[in-house]
């Protein structure tokens, strides 16, 4: 029995005026490819899931005219894709389906939209994946297979396996993925992430995580690490075990945090010690007015904003350098919020920025709440769920002044002499703190 893994890697942005602008702006397309060249983590823990007597293989597709999936007789392939490279990845599972090979398909998107996705597979997983896939993958050499198999989110992070680091051709990768919690406490209306998939917040034993970063090191010497959480560290005393565990592996890594971290001195310093080289911050906006609700547990986001600066501030004081994460075109915004993100990252010598459209992806409450105000202008057109591409229509500008400004506000942040302007300034602010 032969099972195929198949990640849908890449993003191709459909705005042809900002995608002309990218290929002058090395920042920019540095920050994309980055994103676009992650392993499927979910993959490859599910192939560390499967029975031994099964022969398995890893494949990425990026470009279905490019990326030929090898014919290796597979007997089942388990296809997982991110919103927008879903309708690649229905076309590619037609295609197995044709000559057929049985498809199984998930992931965040299949969770979201699981009977669109029955259109296109013989099996649809419906949340996390690892309680499932031993009886799905039972049930398949049983002739037994269901449509659709769904996990209730209890499962215990404890029991996950080592992902099969392994099966990837490591060369071709900048950083691979551990990841050490899923989920996250705050609640916002726009986010697509793990919190669509497992209620509440998991943390993986320290032990285990030292066990993945230490089967990345057996086939990479000296690995870059991207922890693949939505917001590590929240549970401090874990953060501080698992941090001090980290420190004798000697290892340089990223993650996703909020602004909570500058509080903790003690936690900074420990990362610091353990390798932390860049975090990235949800900020979202750079003024009060497109923060209000968008964080629906307690409004946590906008009870935070008078923190940005100095969090920022602070961060990078321990040379931590910070990406700051911007999405415009947000309710409360109108079009002064371009020269305001500028601004505070001239303000605050902040390192990296990343810029985002809001985008409502399938699943989430803004999606749902866009919808019933008439206000999706591309339903169901899933390859404009790329982060840059305009899906809806926005409150406080017209949709040709959010395009046009995020064009602008693209060339001015990844400007060259822009970006050394502020990584000097982050130089000169550690020297003085040292």
């Amino acid at each position: 029995m032969r099972i195929g893994f198949i990640a849908m890697s890449g993003v191709r942005v459909q705005d042809q005026e900002l995608l002309a602008l990218g290929l002058t702006l090395p920042g920019f397309v540095e920050r994309s490819e980055v994103i676009a060249s992650l392993p499927s983590l979910g993959l490859l823990t599910l192939a560390a899931l499967t029975p031994n007597d099964v022969e398995i293989s890893y494949h990425e597709v990026d470009d279905l005219e490019r990326d030929r999936v090898p014919d290796l007789g597979f007997d089942l392939v388990a296809i997982s894709t991110m919103t927008a490279q879903a309708l690649d990845a229905y076309a590619l599972a037609d295609q197995f389906r044709e000559a057929g090979i049985t498809v199984v398909m998930g992931g965040l998107h299949a969770t979201c939209v699981p009977d669109e996705c029955e259109e296109h597979a013989d099996a649809v997983v419906v949340g996390e994946g690892e309680p499932v896939w031993e009886q799905l993958v039972e049930d398949f050499r049983n002739g037994q297979l269901k449509p659709r198999y769904e996990s209730d989110g209890s499962y215990p992070f404890d029991h996950t396996p080592i992902p099969r680091y392994d099966l990837l051709e490591v060369e071709k990768y900048n950083r691979l993925t551990v990841q050490t919690t899923r989920g996250c406490p705050h609640k916002c209306d726009f986010c697509a992430s793990s919190i669509m998939l497992t209620p509440g917040y998991k943390v993986k034993p320290t032990q285990r995580v030292i066990e993945e970063i230490r089967a990345i090191k057996a086939i990479w010497e000296n690995p870059f690490i991207e922890l693949a959480d939505d917001n590590s560290f929240m549970s401090r005393a874990k953060a501080y075990e698992l941090l001090e565990a980290m420190i004798p592996e000697r290892i340089h890594w990223f993650t996703e945090c909020d602004v909570s971290i500058a509080k903790d001195d003690k936690l900074l310093d420990l990362m610091a010690r353990a390798g932390c080289r860049q975090v990235l911050i949800g900020l979202e906006s750079p003024d009060e007015s497109g923060l209000d609700g968008i964080e629906s547990n307690s409004n946590w986001k906008l009870a935070q904003y008078p923190k940005y600066e100095e969090a920022v501030r602070i961060i990078q004081s321990k040379g931590i350098t910070v990406i700051g994460c911007f999405v415009l075109g947000l309710d409360g915004h109108t079009s002064s919020a371009f020269d305001a993100v500028y601004e505070f990252a001239k303000r605050t010598n902040l390192y990296d920025v990343q810029v985002t459209l809001q985008t409502p992806f399938p699943g989430t409450p803004l999606y749902k709440r866009l919808e019933s105000e008439g206000r999706l202008t591309h339903p169901g057109q899933w390859d404009r769920c790329t982060l840059f591409d305009l899906n809806y229509k926005p409150l406080g500008m017209t949709s040709q002044q959010l395009e046009t400004g995020f064009r602008d506000l693209v060339a001015r942040i990844y400007d060259p002499a822009f970006i050394r302007r502020r990584q000097v300034g982050f130089l000169k602010q550690l020297r003085s703190v040292s």
